[in-house]
C-alpha cells in the first residue's frame, strides 16, 4: 500500500507491445453491493497474452484469491476466490444456473474493470467464493481457471460422450487449462486419455498424469472425444477431420483471430457435436473443491514459481515463452 489514506495501491500496467510496467495507481473503490478483496494470489493466464501486445484499458488479471477487507461486510476476514463473471441472478440463464453465461451483463472482472495484478480489487458480493482453509494460498487460483473452466468442459462433453462408453479421448494442448482437462477426465471416469502437445516439459507432465503421449499433427488415429485447449486453428481443423462419428469436439482454447470453417465432405458427412464451453458455473465449486482435495499433489506440480508484483513483467515474459506452467503472483499479507 502506497498511502495512508488507501488512496492508492501498486498495480502493474499492461501499456501493450509486450510492455507491462509496476505503476501506483487509484485504490479501487467498491459500488454498493461490492466489497474490497486485498489480493494474495494472481495467477498467470495465457489469454492475458493479448492485453500483453495490445494494452489492457484496466488492471488485468483474472485468477484471483484474496481477503475481503471491507469492515462490516459479511465476509470481512474471509479468504475467498473471485468469480470473473459479473451476473444478475434473475435472467434466464442466472435462473438455470448458468450464471457464466449471464445474458443480462456482459462484463468481466480483469476485463472489463479491475482485475488482480494489483494490490486490491473491488468484487461484487455475488462474486465472492468463500475458500475453506485447507486449501494453500498458492493452489486456491487454480479453482477457477485450471479447474473450474477444465473440469465445466469435461462436464459437457461427458453428455455427448460418456465416460461409460470407454472411447478414446485426445486433449489438444497441456497447458494448465489441458492438464487440468486431463485431471478431470480422469476423476470423471474416462481412461483412455491422449494428448498432443510439442512442448515435451508440458506433454511429460502430462503422461505423468495418466495420458498417452500422441504425436502433433498426427492423422493415424481417430476419437470420440477431442477437447482443444490450444486455441490453435491448426488443431481445431485437424480435430474436424479426426473426431468419429457421433462424437465430439469441446473447444476451450481460446483465440481472437478469425476461423474459416471449410464444409468439405470431411465436415459435411458425419454426425458430430462441436460444442464451445466457457468458464463455469457457481453451483461447480464445490464439486471443484473436492477435485483440488483428490489431486492436491498433481496441481501442486503446475504452480511452478510464486513471485513478487516488482517481478511481473519479467515472469511474464517467461511465461509467455513457455518456460513456466503456471506461476503466481503473490502478495504478502499485512500482519
Amino acid at each position: 500500500m502506497n498511502s495512508d489514506n488507501h488512496s492508492t495501491m501498486r498495480a502493474a500496467v499492461f501499456h501493450g507491445d509486450e510492455r507491462i510496467t509496476v505503476e501506483t495507481v487509484p485504490m479501487p473503490q467498491p459500488a454498493t453491493g461490492e466489497a474490497l478483496v486485498r489480493v494474495l494470489r494472481t495467477a498467470l493466464c495465457g489469454s492475458d497474452f493479448k492485453l500483453w501486445h495490445k494494452g489492457a484499458e484496466h488492471t488485468a488479471g483474472h485468477e484471483i484469491f484474496g481477503r475481503v477487507d471491507q469492515p462490516g461486510h459479511p465476509l470481512h476476514g474471509q479468504r475467498c476466490a473471485v468469480y470473473i463473471p459479473l451476473h444478475c441472478g434473475h435472467c434466464e440463464a442466472c435462473r438455470a444456473g448458468d450464471t457464466q453465461m449471464c445474458v443480462e451483463i456482459s462484463s468481466l472482472i480483469g476485463w472489463n474493470r479491475g482485475g488482480g495484478y494489483g494490490e486490491y480489487v473491488a468484487v461484487p458480493d455475488n462474486c465472492l467464493l468463500p475458500v475453506p482453509d485447507d486449501i494453500d494460498d498458492d493452489l486456491a487460483p487454480l479453482l477457477l481457471d485450471t479447474i473450474g473452466t477444465s473440469a465445466h468442459a469435461v462436464r459437457e462433453a461427458s453428455r455427448v460422450v460418456p465416460a461409460a462408453q470407454g472411447s478414446d479421448v485426445l486433449v489438444c494442448g497441456a497447458g494448465p487449462v489441458g492438464l487440468g482437462v486431463i485431471l478431470a477426465l480422469k476423476a470423471l471416469g474416462h481412461a483412455r486419455i491422449h494428448v498432443s502437445d510439442p512442448n515435451p516439459v508440458r506433454e511429460a507432465i502430462a503422461v505423468d498424469f495418466g495420458a498417452t503421449a500422441h504425436p502433433t499433427g498426427s492423422r493415424e488415429k481417430r476419437f470420440k472425444l477431442i477437447v482443444e485447449c490450444s486455441g490453435a486453428h491448426a488443431a481445431r481443423n485437424l480435430a474436424i477431420e479426426l473426431v468419429l462419428p457421433k462424437g465430439a469436439i469441446v473447444l476451450v482454447g481460446e483465440n481472437a483471430e478469425p476461423w474459416t470453417i471449410t464444409e468439405d465432405k470431411v465436415f459435411r458427412r458425419k454426425d458430430f457435436v462441436m460444442m464451445r464451453t466457457f468458464y463455469f458455473p457457481k453451483h461447480d465449486f464445490e464439486p471443484n473443491l473436492e477435485l483440488l482435495r483428490a489431486h492436491r499433489d498433481r496441481y501442486r506440480r503446475l504452480v511452478d514459481d510464486a513471485f513478487a508484483l516488482d517481478l511481473l513483467p519479467e515472469r511474464f515474459s517467461r511465461f509467455a515463452e513457455g518456460r513456466l506452467i503456471k506461476p503466481v503472483l503473490a502478495f504478502e499479507e499485512e500482519r
